[in-house]
């Protein structure tokens, strides 16, 4: 039997079909993937072609980078906001949540006041790339050791936790902030949403690497998210040690959150629209269709929003900022319909 969204009421959209007495056309979840993969490939041909003018090769090597940018970090943002979800069951959930994204700028905040807005662009990209990154992972494991426990509400107690460290990072860097010249503050501003148009090629490299050998872990864990999905004691009962696979999949999303907020900076609700979108779109319970879909969904917002960016907008504004809106515009659309759950 195919799979089918099944909202939080319980209906799924055969119930629906049978107490209307009309049957909804809707494609299945693998011609749903195919007509996805298809436009996220014209979204990226569309991106590399689009205004084309003179020399192939410089245009190919300008574009490259971000293009390859937008699709290892769209997908670590879906990979990662699928799997937290099924981890606390709760669809309104996404990893900025745990104080990732306030923590980088606290980070940003913390070099410009005490080294200054000149030493700190002179740091060498890749030695800054390492630390932030060690930096988040090290908070995020730090915060698992002290507070995660076997039972679901040791993980609603470290979210929430996150929450209130989030709040306080942002709190500290919002007061550091104000105490700095003007225009080391226009510098600074620059890093508070993420953005694709400097990323490096090294540091895409290490980038790269690091997401692609997460995913490979992850998708050997794929099938026990399926399980896990059924609930946790039900989970437990059919072999599956749910604190081990916590624990373990908690770590991977810290690497992957961390990366990528390290590479382009913060993208809060992103992880949430997109995820969203792919149960809407997709309707399967297993997550390898799941994750693909949300992966799909990321790479058509981010390279055809830049593509967008580019073309009409030409970078009057930041991506971070278009996305923060639609993604918060999704994350009240979702309270409204669904509640906190």
């Amino acid at each position: 039997m195919a799979d089918v969204a099944k909202p939080a009421n319980g209906e799924t959209l055969r119930d629906r079909e049978h107490r209307s007495g009309r049957r909804v056309a809707w494609p299945t979840s693998r011609q749903m993937l195919a007509l996805l993969a298809i436009l996220a490939l014209a979204s990226c041909l569309v991106f590399m072609t689009v205004g084309v003018r003179g020399n192939w090769g410089f245009v190919l090597q300008l574009r490259a980078p971000k293009l390859l940018a937008m699709i290892v970090v769209g997908h670590a943002i879906a990979l990662s906001t699928v799997t937290l979800q099924t981890l606390a069951g709760n669809r309104i959930l996404a990893p900025s949540i745990m104080g990732f994204d306030s923590l980088y700028i606290l980070i940003q905040t913390l070099m410009v006041f005490l080294a200054g807005t000149a030493l700190a662009m002179a740091i060498d990209p890749i030695a800054l790339f390492i630390a932030e990154t060690a930096v988040m992972v090290l908070f995020a494991l730090t915060l698992y050791g002290k507070l995660l426990g076997g039972a679901t509400r040791d993980l609603h107690r470290l979210l929430l936790v996150g929450v209130i460290l989030g709040v306080f990072f942002r709190s500290t860097a919002s007061f550091l902030q104000r105490l700095l010249d003007p225009n080391a503050f226009l510098v600074l501003q620059d890093t508070f949403y993420a953005s694709f148009n400097t990323v490096r090629s090294d540091l895409l490299l290490i980038a790269a690497v690091l997401i692609g050998i997460v995913t490979a872990i992850f998708w050997r864990l794929v099938p026990q998210f399926d399980v896990l999905s059924l609930g946790r004691d039900t989970a437990t009962s059919l072999g599956v040690d749910s604190t081990r696979l916590t624990r373990i999949s908690l770590g991977l999303i810290a690497v992957l959150v961390s990366v990528s907020v390290a590479l382009v900076g913060p993208l809060t609700f992103f992880g949430l629209l997109v995820a969203s979108l792919a149960v809407v779109l997709v309707g399967s319970r297993r997550h390898a269709e799941t994750i693909l879909a949300a992966s799909l969904i990321a790479v058509i917002c981010l390279v055809g929003g830049q593509t967008v960016l580019e073309r009409v907008f030409q970078f009057d504004t930041a991506l971070g900022i278009v996305i923060e809106f639609f993604g918060g515009i999704a994350f009240i659309a979702i309270i409204l319909k669904r509640g906190f759950t």
